[in-house]
């Protein structure tokens, strides 16, 4: 049977994948005040945890992306999946901090299939004037998945306990698989696709400014040489562990400073990472919007990122010095994740618009793997202030210092991206 639009189906199970990706990897953020509680972590400890993760997650990252250029958007998808799925399931063996490190290791390895082999598929599957909307509805499954685990961390632990917790969540990986292998193959080799959908894909062959020539293959080592690459490569590195702090620390940080009962299902984060869909999608629709509208593809992705980088810098220096109310913070820190969301899109979609399929999970996986990087160290950074603060008597001072340097340092990621993709032109005849 052909099915009309069969593309959105595919954004669909993009979207389903990533909220299960990262409702495995939040379960940890929610159970921290059961678990320091049980193994007597320290906050040092549980940044350890966090960069155990992020180690893994880089090395996955690099090994990943290159792993599904070579076998493909679906088996590699599929390893993945299975992946992370034991490793979320590992965690209700862990008995001490080097056990839940091991789990959080082997997690981190497979969740980072997620984002080269969905951001693969959406330039598979879509147009250049799409694959940001594209790019922005599947990227909100990050938030989606926050929130349905701010819902069901709660309920399950009241009845089966934090063991239970990690084994349901990590099963629900294996449901989504067998949706997945039934319903993805690339277009040209989708019975359910019409003819139409299958030409108005393919009809979007026009250079970008600054992509890399498709013509010839581009080993995985010359990616290195091009200034596009480092351009994605800064909007990750530098960013991401922004959002991992956001997304790990948040509950902690409205525990400290608001007295947040974390036991209970909370409509506070539930709001703000309910936000961050809202700017997921936005963000894409508004670089889309700027394309329709004939402005240079690349130049639409940039404008978006300035605009987020001086909102995340107002935002950020305003929670830092000016919130007193768990409401007032609820609100600014909404709108600041759902601002960061929109960055994530437009990076991502760079890297779809700059460079030909072939190579898009490579480089996503290495610009992902610096992200990574970026989250081992911060993490520890984070981890020594809040011990520091937390002496002090001043947990709250802490976490505001923490939102002064993520505030500062978007602006300071899209001046470098907008340097390294200024003078950029098409890259031809790469010699392997």
């Amino acid at each position: 049977m052909k099915i009309k639009n069969y593309r959105w189906i595919i954004v669909t199970l993009l979207f389903t994948g990533t909220v299960i990706n990262y409702l495995d990897r939040q379960v940890i953020g929610l159970l921290k005040p059961t678990l320091e509680v049980e193994f007597d972590w320290s906050e040092t400890d549980f940044a350890a945890l966090m960069s155990a993760f992020s180690f893994a997650y880089a090395i996955g990252l690099l090994i990943s992306g290159k792993f599904i250029d070579k076998v493909g958007t679906k088996i590699g998808y599929s390893v993945a999946v299975v992946a992370w799925s034991v490793a979320g399931m590992a965690h209700a063996a862990a008995k001490s901090v080097v056990g839940f490190g091991i789990a959080r290791a082997s997690l981190g390895i497979g969740e980072a299939g997620n984002f080269p082999a969905a951001v693969k598929a959406v330039s598979e599957w879509f147009p250049r004037k799409e694959r940001a909307l594209a790019t922005g509805i599947f990227n909100s499954g990050t938030a989606v998945g926050s929130v349905v685990a701010l819902i069901l961390v709660p309920v399950i632990m009241q009845s089966y306990g934090w063991k239970g917790v990690f084994m349901i969540t990590g099963a629900l990986g294996f449901v989504w698989l067998a949706f997945w292998l039934v319903l993805y193959e690339i277009p040209s080799r989708q019975k359910r696709l019409t003819k139409e959908e299958l030409l108005y894909i393919e009809s979007d062959k026009d250079d970008v400014a600054g992509s890399v020539d498709s013509k010839r293959s581009i080993s995985w080592f010359k990616l290195f040489a091009l200034p596009q690459t480092w351009a994605v490569i800064t909007g990750k590195l530098l960013i991401d562990p922004i959002f991992w702090f956001f997304g790990i620390w948040l509950p902690s940080y409205f525990s400290a400073a608001f007295n947040l009962n974390l036991k209970v299902i909370s409509p506070e984060l539930m709001i703000i990472y309910a936000a961050t869909t809202i700017g997921s999608i936005a963000g894409g629709y508004f670089s889309s919007a700027l394309i329709k509208k004939g402005w240079p593809t690349l130049r639409a992705r940039k404008g978006v990122l300035f605009f987020v980088a001086v909102l995340e810098l107002i935002l950020m220096i305003a929670i830092a010095n000016f919130v007193t109310d768990k409401w007032v913070a609820v609100g600014l820190i909404s709108i600041a994740v759902a601002v960061h969301q929109a960055w994530a899109t437009n990076v991502f979609t760079m890297a779809s618009d700059m460079f030909p399929k072939e190579v898009v999970s490579s480089v996503v996986g290495i610009a992902g793997m610096s992200g990574a990087v970026g989250g081992i160290l911060f993490p520890l950074l984070v981890g020594v202030i809040l011990d520091v603060y937390k002496t002090g008597g001043n947990l709250t001072g802490g976490y505001n210092l923490i939102f002064t340097i993520c505030g500062i340092t978007y602006l300071i990621a899209w001046i470098i991206i907008h340097f390294l993709t200024k003078d950029s032109r098409k890259v031809t005849k790469l010699t392997i």
